[in-house]
């Protein structure tokens, strides 16, 4: 009857199951919001010369990195404003990157040289939930204190030390991050390929070519050295592959080849990293930092091989540790060695580096070893120097070295030429 209809249910749904098995098993996902943080020791040395360089004139750290942004201490030895703090030093941590509505936590510590370890301390960590994260608008916002410490009680402190101070900044970047319900997870440990391989170097196993090196011997792979460059690829395999007949297959001897254009130590550390794919622990590499020139020096010479023997790995690793030293005694000499063995991203930081310290650097006896061998180098550093001078909005040291030069003077007073 027509009555009855309405009181029909509907059969079950062909998907009924599979609905009450996925209601079951809920998903779920977690907002994380935390901070990542970073550190950076700025040393101030030489603290009565910078005192009197003028309110609002500051001393920058070097830039560096934490949270995805770049990051630097301004320290304003005369104050940043004259109506309040003239009195007192201050110090900021200001956003050197692009970066819009940044919110980070904030920590500025002066430390106590004297050893008793009563650090001057400002943080904005033991607040934060109070007044919640600082919030910086662009490129160039800035946190810190004008009234940092008061100059006179600053100099007859603990704090300042044979004409230095020490001051430690930490930054926390706020971050927010899902984190969403995995099932099942399996840890996968890291590679371990460079220590198989390096196992298969040490214990001689199925070797197949002798190289020698200044009359040292090493034991190889043919197919490992060919696989990591295309020098020794070449050297095994373009004759076979050119139809000719290979000397290693002439008998069941190894096959020894000479290399005449690598030392041996230089050329057993190139052989590490072909099979480890590492350099050679600090204590080798820094064991001949000790020699006179750095183009000596074993990671100099590194260097070199990698560039020869197209190693375009070993060559960067090489060029990171070099970088490490860059200063103003050595970067002229590293310039130059990252010029001629094609280490571009070295030879960029040294451009860079001589540029902002141009009025330095050019006392050094490097820089006299460019001007006699490597004019166009000299060109290169006037180059990066005008673009620095562009970038720079508050026109420093970098305009008055330029200014300097072309208006033809020197580091000992003679009138020079420019060489523009």
């Amino acid at each position: 009857m027509d009555d009855d209809a309405g009181d029909a249910s509907p059969p079950p749904a062909a998907g009924g199951a599979q609905s009450r098995d996925m209601a079951a098993s809920p998903t779920s996902s977690r907002s994380v919001t935390e901070t990542v943080n970073g550190s950076h020791r700025f040393v101030i040395q030489g603290y009565s010369l910078a005192k009197g360089m003028g309110v609002g004139k500051h001393i920058a750290s070097e830039t560096f990195s934490v949270g995805g942004y770049q990051w630097a201490v301004y320290f304003y030895p005369d104050g940043k404003n004259p109506e309040d703090n003239s009195a007192y030093v201050s110090v900021f941590i200001a956003l050197a990157s692009e970066g819009t509505d940044v919110r980070a936590l904030f920590e500025l510590t002066l430390l106590d040289q004297s050893g008793k370890g009563k650090h001057k301390v400002h943080s904005h960590f033991d607040r934060s939930l109070e007044s919640g994260p600082y919030t910086l608008k662009y490129r160039g916002s800035m946190w810190g204190y004008k009234r940092f410490f008061r100059r006179t009680a600053l100099e007859t402190s603990d704090f300042l030390k044979d004409d230095c101070l020490k001051i430690n900044c930490t930054v926390g970047v706020v971050v927010s991050t899902i984190d969403y319900s995995r099932p099942h997870s399996i840890h996968v440990p890291d590679s371990d390929i460079g220590y198989h391989f390096g196992t298969l170097l040490d214990n001689h196993e199925g070797v197949d070519v002798i190289l020698n090196v200044g009359g040292e011997r090493f034991h190889a792979h043919k197919l490992v050295l060919a696989a990591r460059s295309t020098v020794f690829r070449s050297k095994f395999f373009d004759d076979v592959l050119d139809g000719k007949k290979n000397e290693a297959g002439e008998s069941d001897d190894l096959q020894e080849i000479v290399i005449d254009d690598v030392e041996p130590k230089v050329f057993k550390a190139m052989l590490h990293f072909i099979y480890r794919d590492t350099l050679v622990d600090d204590n080798e590499m820094d064991a001949s930092s000790s020699e006179g020139s750095i183009f000596d020096t074993l990671a100099a010479k590194l260097l070199a091989a990698a560039d020869k023997y197209d190693l375009a790995r070993l060559r960067l690793l090489c060029e990171s540790y070099l970088c490490k030293g860059v200063s103003v005694a050595t970067v002229a000499s590293t310039l130059a060695l990252a010029d001629r063995h094609h280490a571009m991203e070295l030879k960029a930081v040294c451009l860079k580096f001589a540029a902002e310290n141009l009025s330095a650097v050019i006392r050094t006896e490097g820089f006299d070893y460019l001007k006699d061998n490597c004019p166009s180098l000299q060109s290169e550093i006037l180059r990066t120097l005008a673009g620095c001078e562009e970038e720079c909005s508050s026109g420093g040291k970098s305009q008055s070295v330029w200014a300097q030069l072309s208006d033809g003077g020197d580091t000992s007073g003679r009138r020079v030429r420019p060489r523009i």
